[in-house]
């Protein structure tokens, strides 16, 4: 992977990692057609990078919200005497709470399921399917009128369910997770402030993950090499672009956002349709090749 490539990637994944279109989707996308293998060592030390990024784009505008959920939620679980009384009264405490039974699917999901899901980042046309697949998940929300109910532990979990299945790239991991808080009567402005903290610790634990899985390869010294190289997508991709895109994301409803799934929808047919038409055109050539 060469710079340049890495920037425009960098700045696929940054634009599009909180808005409901599937920012692993269309990176597998993008690195299909710069004819990059997916699988390669250097590719698996960018999304690190890149995803670390996200990290830091969440922190800066939620700063002061994830500084209190943390505070909160570890001064009350080292007092398990207070755990009811602070779930009563705390919002903060419920939130920290919920975040933490969303992780508990997708962390079994991929102990599960991970070899599936990281063979399907090598299948452009099932990223394209999946992309047509958001875009109906959006669509049903239209059934949903003016949700403004709260958050329970139960719809957490099954927040957190639509989590894991956003492990598949084309299934947009903002859009279902907004989504099925919306199904289940969630006010919009929560269900998108809570898709976006709960991201953190997933994105964390995978970071860590994948972090050891590179260090202990045959060539550790890559790494560092990989951070240099990456230096400037990181901040333009992963720190600044999804930055605006959150605060964009706050400053519209989220209904309205969601009303683009037809676009989605026709992105990923069109996708599907360029994608198919590539694959029969290459056979064909290779066909008269021979």
């Amino acid at each position: 992977m060469t710079l340049w490539e890495a920037v425009v990637l960098g700045l696929v994944q940054g634009l599009t990692e909180f808005l409901p279109i599937s920012s692993s989707g269309h990176l597998v996308l993008g690195k299909y057609l710069l004819g990059i293998d997916p699988a390669g060592a250097a590719n698996v030390t960018f999304e690190i990078f890149v995803h670390f990024g996200t990290v830091l784009s969440i922190l800066t505008v939620y700063r002061s919200r994830v500084w209190e959920i943390t505070r909160v939620t570890l001064s009350a679980l080292a007092r398990p005497s207070s755990v009811t009384e602070r779930f009563r009264t705390e919002e903060a405490f419920r939130i920290g709470l919920y975040i933490l039974v969303t992780m508990i699917p997708t962390a079994a999901a991929y102990v599960l399921f991970g070899d599936f899901f990281e063979a399907a980042f090598g299948d452009p046309r099932l990223v394209c399917a999946m992309l047509v697949v958001t875009g109906v998940l959006l669509l049903l929300t239209m059934l949903r009128r003016n949700p403004s109910g709260e958050l329970t532990a139960f719809k957490s979990l099954l927040i957190g369910v639509a989590q894991a299945a956003a492990m598949i790239p084309g299934i947009s991991r903002s859009g279902s997770t907004i989504c099925t808080a919306l199904y289940q009567n969630v006010q919009p402005e929560k269900a998108a402030n809570f898709s976006f903290l709960m991201l953190l610790p997933v994105v964390l634990g995978a970071t860590l993950l994948k972090s050891f899985d590179v260090a202990a390869s045959d060539r550790p010294l890559m790494v560092l090499f990989s951070f240099i190289m990456y230096l400037h997508p990181i901040v333009y991709s992963a720190f600044l672009s999804p930055t605006f895109i959150i605060r964009l994301i706050l400053l519209l409803t989220v209904l309205e956002l969601i009303l683009n799934f037809l676009a989605i929808s026709i992105v990923g047919i069109l996708e599907l349709y360029v994608n198919n038409f590539n694959i029969l055109k290459s056979k064909s050539s290779k066909s008269t090749f021979l």
